[in-house]
């Protein structure tokens, strides 16, 4: 989720579906900010691999970092997190995840990284197997192949890091990353055409679609108007991911 985007999972029936929607500043990731439902489940629990995964992925680590272009990067990666320090003395990154359960870097075989902002000159684009991750704390720890020491790690401090949307671990029957949900269509039950979901924020009870639509300014002038939705249950009450389609109880001048 974060999924920022993109980012994280939310969960339509989880939060709670009583009383007026909050009025919330902003809404998201599978965008930005960092934010998964409550009761989704834990990640931070591992078990021992089978002896001929084990055997792949040792193997795989030797390839090291590799070097990666603008035409070689997957064209459904994801911003998950952000290197913020090394960990450790033999080579471990320490990341910041966008979506709290971090399950995203958890379960990808590969990550992507991108050091530095466009339009801020020179952008390097790496990337690497990843070889062991875990949660550690609020933050996620993992080794990728090729670093060997924290002088290594540290250069990758302040780089973005992607994963391919195809490692993300299926969600339960009713959870959605963010990632899936922005730039979908919005319409109420009675077949009103809302608008489209241009991100989600966490408030702190439950995520929130914030939904744009084109409308006019004071002056007549074309403007961009937005509605807040919370994404609980009493609200949303069908997700369909293929017709790109959400459906709302929610009436057009709220």
């Amino acid at each position: 989720m974060s999924v920022n985007d993109a980012k994280s999972a939310v969960k339509a029936n989880d939060a709670s579906e009583s009383g007026a929607p909050e009025a919330a500043t902003s809404v998201a990731t599978g965008g930005a900010g960092k934010a998964a439902a409550r009761g989704t489940p834990s990640f931070g629990a591992f078990v021992r691999k089978p002896a001929r995964e084990s055997v792949a992925k040792a193997a795989s680590a030797t390839e090291g970092l590799r070097a990666e272009t603008e035409a070689s990067w997957p064209a459904d990666a994801v911003e998950v997190g952000a290197v913020i320090d090394a960990y450790g003395l033999k080579g471990w990154l320490k990341i910041a995840p966008h979506a709290q359960d971090g399950r995203a870097l958890l379960s990808a075989k590969r990550w992507w990284l991108l050091k530095g902002r466009e339009g801020q000159g020179h952008r390097e684009r790496h990337s690497a197997v990843c070889v062991s991750a875990k949660v550690h704390g609020d933050s996620v720890v993992g080794q990728l192949s090729g670093l060997a020491d924290r002088d290594a790690a540290l250069l990758l401090r302040g780089a973005r890091v992607y994963v391919s949307r195809a490692d993300f671990p299926a969600p339960a029957a009713d959870e959605y990353y963010w990632v899936d949900l922005i730039g979908l269509d919005v319409a109420n039950e009675a077949g009103v055409e809302l608008g489209r979901v241009a991100d989600l924020i966490d408030n702190g009870a439950q995520s929130v679609l914030r939904v744009t639509y084109p409308s006019t300014d004071k002056d007549g002038k074309p403007a961009t108007g937005e509605r807040l939705i919370p994404f609980v249950g009493v609200f949303v009450k069908t997700v369909d991911l293929a017709a790109k389609r959400i459906v709302v109880d929610w009436e057009a001048d709220y």
